[in-house]
């Protein structure tokens, strides 16, 4: 069996630490906010920085996805050590990494005709998309094969959910992701509208009036979901993801943690510019997946 390497762009903002403890291989998106210059994610720009311009207001900044020579680049320095590549990109559906990368695919198998690559669209984003590659890497160290992870990903990737709350949906519509989110847009004074991430699709969910109830409000979307399934929280890994309220997480991961009868092993992912463009210093939310039984 030869040996691959797991790649993801950088949407799916997976904390450092386990970057490097599962040997991840990240691709970076780009953010401007001039649309002159653009800075590499994580590389040129960090998660600090871009939010302290964005807390200052009136700041709408732009992503730009990665180009079919960044994947080139990335891909060759493994297909050059003899290894294959799994690479899982941000839904096609919020922006054009996928097809970078299967472009990027097809123009070096005609070179290395030996090897597979494999491209993943997550259906996800942010912690969604990073518990997805997670839940790969997992396999892998479990000596599951490149073929066999990829079909159990393609199962497990669509039970991926986020449940989260924004300050305001000014970022969304700016960036042009509403969608049908748009009809929880509204101009009473302190409305958090709160969103569902499920295959690919921003669901709006309601609109609660206040920060604290808007927090409170994501565990009951969460109980909901999981009794309308008629499943066990046991089942599932959990996560929770964050752009810049440290304090209101913690907080909703001490009450999900009650919820759900468990510690959450991870850490707290922190939203990174790419969807931090879209969901603003406020996103707080609930990310869980069906657990790869070995």
């Amino acid at each position: 069996m030869r040996e691959f390497q797991i790649f993801s762009d950088s949407s799916c903002d997976i904390p450092r630490s386990l970057v490097e403890q599962q040997k991840i291989s990240l691709i970076p998106f780009y953010i401007t906010f001039d649309q002159e210059n653009y800075y590499r994610e994580n590389r040129e720009i960090t998660n600090e920085e871009f939010y302290q311009k964005l807390l200052k207001g009136g700041i709408f900044p732009k992503s730009s996805l990665p180009s079919v020579q960044d994947y080139i680049n990335c891909f060759t320095e493994c297909l050059e050590a003899g290894k294959d590549v799994l690479c899982f990109c941000l839904t096609h559906k919020f922006s054009g990494s996928y097809q970078s990368a299967v472009n990027a695919k097809l123009i070096l198998e005609e070179k290395y005709t030996e090897a597979v690559i494999t491209i993943i669209d997550s259906i996800q984003a942010t912690a969604g998309q990073g518990l997805v590659v997670l839940q790969a890497a997992q396999m892998k160290a479990a000596g599951m094969s490149l073929d066999e992870i990829v079909e159990k990903i393609e199962e497990l990737k669509s039970t991926a959910r986020i449940m989260f709350t924004v300050d305001t949906l000014e970022y969304l519509q700016k960036g042009g992701r509403i969608g049908k989110v748009t009809s929880l847009a509204g101009t009473m004074l302190n409305l958090k509208p709160m969103i569902v991430l499920k295959d690919a699709e921003l669901i709006p969910y309601s609109n609660i009036r206040g920060r604290k109830k808007s927090l409170d409000k994501i565990l009951e979307m969460v109980e909901d979901h999981f009794n309308e399934l008629n499943e066990s929280y046991e089942q599932y890994d959990f996560c929770l993801a964050n752009a810049t309220t440290l304090d209101d997480t913690e907080k909703v991961q001490e009450k999900l943690e009650a919820l759900i009868g468990k510690k959450i092993d991870y850490p707290v992912f922190q939203i990174g510019v790419t969807i931090g463009t879209y969901t603003g210093p406020g996103a707080v939310g609930v990310c869980f997946i069906k657990k790869f039984q070995a």
